[in-house]
């Protein structure tokens, strides 16, 4: 069998091997929530009413079931661009409306995106006018989203336009070690998206104002102070105006460091809750997950340069993924475009591990929280927060081994309070 053969086969059955593994996941955490949905687990029988854990269940189920319909559009949607054609028409037809390699090439990513964006947009709708409606979480209105897609629309062409064009030009200039010049240029965007994106860019979608609750700003300079941390300042976000959802986030890097806390995440906790919920995300910068996150994509992402630049040399890359190359004229745009498509189906079976080690990393960062704070506090945050969220209590565990970043209820708050009580 020739190689370009193989790739078609290999790809075919890591197609349907992904959409099959998922499907088989997504009915097992359907059907495990709902066999439990009928009584709050022992531990949370105090603290969750009947009616908020069918709530999370119902919404749960919600989620998968729609999930399994995007699945299949996805699987449908990545074939038709590969096998079935469809990013060879395209190539094709934008070759005869343009004569400059790099404009065609440029071209060919900006309609790829834009189109594979509206085959996106039912889904998103749906997604966000049906099912979180439903369960009271969308508090978007059609204006405020459609002036969101415009403002991200705005920042796509006048960032991501002239850095797509930047690395095809420099996939077919920079030689034989393109992909690791590339490769540096791609590091320094995203670093520099650090510094940018706190100050500049979410100011944009959401108004960030200075925490003014002088109790809780003392506590939380306190606690950084205690923890040894600074940042440039506590700041709230209006996100109570596109969703119910609550959280609290570390933004930016260097001097650019700021807490934000979600508008709803005050109004739902307590002033020793919020504290706790900031220690758990210090603990992550104290145990340095974000430096080990960002140094493991930068090794992930250089290796996946280093095959990028020797898949887009290889005629059955495009051959055998049934995209037809151009003959004398760059590849570059194809072959980033076909890399972007096969590398998820990787992703699907080496997922889990990266999912044990965020779930890791997030049992570590209780721990500091714990150890800070107070496990009551932090652990009565984190129910009011999975109530509030409606995530569900009773995930099917082969799911939650696939998927979840954060462990389960039960899990996290059994080892949180058997960790306050050895007094770690």
């Amino acid at each position: 069998m020739n190689p370009s053969n193989l790739l078609t086969l290999v790809f075919a059955l890591a197609l349907a091997g992904s959409l099959v593994l998922k499907f088989w996941l997504a009915s097992r955490q359907m059907r495990h929530v709902a066999q439990h949905r009928h009584a709050v687990p022992a531990a949370f029988v105090d603290q969750i009413s009947l009616e908020a854990h069918q709530k999370a269940a119902e919404y749960t189920i919600a989620q998968s079931r729609f999930g399994l319909l995007e699945l299949a559009w996805g699987a449908a949607v990545t074939l038709g661009w590969t096998l079935l054609g469809g990013l060879t028409l395209l190539n094709e037809t934008l070759g005869q409306w343009l004569s400059s390699s790099l404009a065609q090439q440029v071209a060919l990513l900006a309609v790829f995106t834009v189109v594979s964006s509206l085959l996106d947009l039912p889904f998103t709708l749906y997604r966000t006018f049906v099912i979180e409606a439903r369960f009271g979480f969308n508090k978007t209105t059609l204006a405020l989203w459609l002036q969101d897609l415009v403002k991200s629309t705005v920042l796509a062409v006048l960032i991501g336009g002239p850095l797509a064009a930047l690395v095809v030009w420099m996939m077919g200039a920079t030689g034989a070690y393109w992909w690791l010049w590339t490769w540096g240029v791609w590091m320094g965007f995203n670093l520099l998206m650090l510094l940018v994106y706190p100050t500049w860019i979410a100011p944009w979608f959401n108004q960030f104002k200075p925490l003014q609750d002088a109790e809780l700003q003392t506590r939380v300079t306190q606690l950084m102070a205690r923890c040894g941390f600074t940042s440039k300042g506590f700041y709230v976000m209006d996100g109570s105006k596109r969703s119910a959802h609550a959280n609290a986030y570390f933004t930016g890097f260097g001097a650019s460091k700021r807490v934000v806390f979600y508008d709803t995440l005050l109004q739902q906790l307590t002033a020793p809750e919020v504290d706790a919920v900031l220690a758990h995300e210090l603990g992550h910068f104290k145990h340095r997950h974000i430096l080990k996150r960002v140094v493991s994509m930068f090794a992930l992402s250089l290796l996946g340069f280093a095959l990028l630049g020797w898949v887009s040399q290889q005629v059955w890359f495009f051959t055998g993924l049934g995209v037809m190359p151009n003959l004398g004229a760059p590849n570059d745009a194809l072959a980033l475009m076909l890399f972007m498509m096969v590398l998820p189906l990787l992703g699907t079976f080496v997922g889990p591990l990266f999912a044990q080690l965020s779930r890791k990393h997030e049992f570590e960062a209780d721990a500091y929280a714990v150890a800070q704070t107070s496990g009551a506090d932090l652990s009565s945050a984190l129910l009011k927060l999975y109530k509030d969220n409606a995530s569900t209590l009773t995930p099917d565990p082969v799911y939650v081994k696939f998927y979840y970043s954060h462990p389960p209820a039960s899990e996290r708050l059994g080892r949180m309070l058997g960790t306050a009580s050895a007094g770690v």
